[in-house]
């Protein structure tokens, strides 16, 4: 259910998120470098200023241009960082690849941080994270894991849709105004397909060939031996002047069969599978 907030123009909406924050004693901001968590480390350094630290997660599932790129986002918000060595995939529920996976990896995050809280911040600094409204109408377990957590979601509560977190964005001046949206590795991988590290190095590499051709919105998804590539609906021409080039580059990373999705990238494609299967 959206929060009524939601219906708000947007400098109530803002309004609404700063006195949020300015509430709080602190805030420990699950960072990755994406479009909404920069925006909320933004604000949330905005409201508090040094009473704000970032904690992104660091494991297989994240590339490491990912990981290097928060380090520089943190780096030009003026915000201290901690990188947290997280090992979602010691928890079976994980490596099982059910249709509940991103629980035992925000769960992971949300655990580690408890556990290390006295390196990362002061106890009653509550955690947030970067939730937004188009998020509560899609399979998202990792909300359930937050809510057992005391995790907070203030751009969820101030009515923070994707549209308002670009447009805040963009009036910061932040460069990931129109970063496009990125999910862990593992979102690449079918339900019910088993994870582990080389899996998803193997797609690493894969998706590395999309970057160092220039592609913006790109997934790489994996079916075993089978590479499906999806690319932004205005970059699909491009890519199939490239398709031998990229075909080349994607069996150079471990797969013996690549294709190239004709409907383009879509977001959240894996999670079809689950609503087929409920049927």
């Amino acid at each position: 259910m959206l929060p009524a907030t939601a219906s708000l123009p947007f400098e109530q909406k803002l309004a609404c998120l700063r006195r949020r924050l300015g509430y709080l004693p602190g805030a420990v901001v699950a960072f990755s470098g994406g479009v909404d968590s920069t925006a909320l480390l933004h604000a949330c350094r905005d409201a508090l200023g040094a009473r704000t630290v970032a904690v992104t997660a660091d494991s297989p599932s994240l590339p490491r241009v990912e990981l290097r790129d928060a380090e520089a986002l943190a780096r030009e918000l003026g915000v201290r960082h901690v990188v947290l060595a997280t090992d979602e995939l010691q928890r079976e529920g994980y490596r099982n690849n059910a249709g509940d996976r991103c629980y035992h990896c925000k769960k992971e995050l949300f655990v580690t941080v408890a556990r290390r809280r006295a390196e990362v911040a002061p106890d009653g600094w509550p955690v947030v994270y970067g939730a937004i409204t188009d998020d509560l109408g899609d399979h998202r377990p990792g909300q359930r894991a937050a809510a057992e957590h005391d995790v907070l979601a203030p751009l969820v509560d101030a009515g923070f849709g994707k549209d308002d977190v670009r447009r805040y964005s963009r009036a910061a001046g932040l460069r990931t105004a129109d970063k496009p949206s990125f999910a862990c590795l593992s979102s690449r991988v079918p339900y019910g397909t088993a994870i582990d590290a080389a899996l998803l190095a193997r797609i690493e590499r894969a998706e590395q060939v999309l970057r160092d051709h220039g592609f913006r919105q790109f997934r790489v998804r994996h079916h075993d031996r089978l590479a499906r590539i999806e690319v932004g609906p205005d970059e699909l021409e491009r890519a199939f002047r490239l398709r031998e080039e990229l075909g080349r580059g994607v069996v150079a990373a471990g797969y013996a069969f690549v294709a190239l999705d004709v409907f383009g990238y879509r977001s959240g494609a894996m999670n079809r599978l689950l609503t087929e299967e409920a049927r």
